[in-house]
């Protein structure tokens, strides 16, 4: 008994352990890939270009990025611009990046059958160049020169006032007092990021309100 009293003693007497030695956290030692930036073809852009589309591949650049997704990790994604839109993209999404705003995902729209905007956008899919026209019209969208970016667009849908919604499916995102992850609102920082830098952002427009919508076109 006393052979234990004494252990008891000592052990109650001993220094308590030391923390290890601080390691830096998972978010600090992550390791963010720069951006790159790829030439591409007509068959890399699938059904996203056609003949008599206002740009060519050759003016394209296929940009490869780092976006948080709603986990809170980096991810890899990839938007076709235009060649003279390649360094705002990636000062864009570098700031969006630091700022922590989530995105759903960022994949080419040639991904999905015929390249339809309408699958992309339920599908949450932030991207850029589609040889498209603007919905009831017979000018070209922006996204036809690879000027224009549409992020998160099943939460940021285009309301028309005639009561459309693009993508059909956003119904619940109409309301825009909503404040989940993702969406974009007046003054927000992440809208502030493409205004700032002088694009367009579809939100302020009257008839409809894109709210998923940025773009920058050319000059003139």
């Amino acid at each position: 008994m006393a052979a234990l009293a004494m252990t008891t003693a000592l052990t109650q007497c001993a220094d308590p352990p030391q923390p290890s030695p601080a390691t830096p956290s998972s978010a600090a030692m992550v390791t963010v890939a720069p951006p790159s930036v790829h030439p591409v073809t007509a068959g890399e852009l699938g059904a996203s270009w056609h003949p008599g589309c206002p740009v060519g591949p050759a003016q394209l650049r296929r940009v490869e990025l780092t976006y948080e997704g709603f986990d809170g990790a980096p991810h890899r994604g990839e938007l076709v611009v235009h060649q003279d839109r390649v360094s705002e993209i990636e000062q864009v999404f570098a700031e969006l990046f630091r700022l922590h705003f989530p995105i759903a995902k960022m994949q080419l729209p040639q991904g999905y059958p015929d390249a339809q905007d309408e699958l992309s956008m339920e599908d949450n899919n932030t991207s850029a160049f589609n040889c498209r026209g603007i919905p009831g019209s017979s000018s070209w969208s922006q996204h036809a020169y690879g000027r224009a970016v549409d992020v998160n667009p099943l939460l940021n849908p285009s309301v028309h006032q005639d009561g459309w919604l693009e993508p059909s499916t956003a119904e619940r995102y109409r309301d825009r007092a909503r404040t989940d992850p993702g969406l974009l609102h007046d003054g927000d920082a992440a809208v502030r990021v493409f205004t700032d830098r002088g694009w367009t952002w579809g939100g302020h427009w009257r008839n409809p309100k894109d709210y998923q919508h940025f773009e920058l076109p050319a000059p003139g």
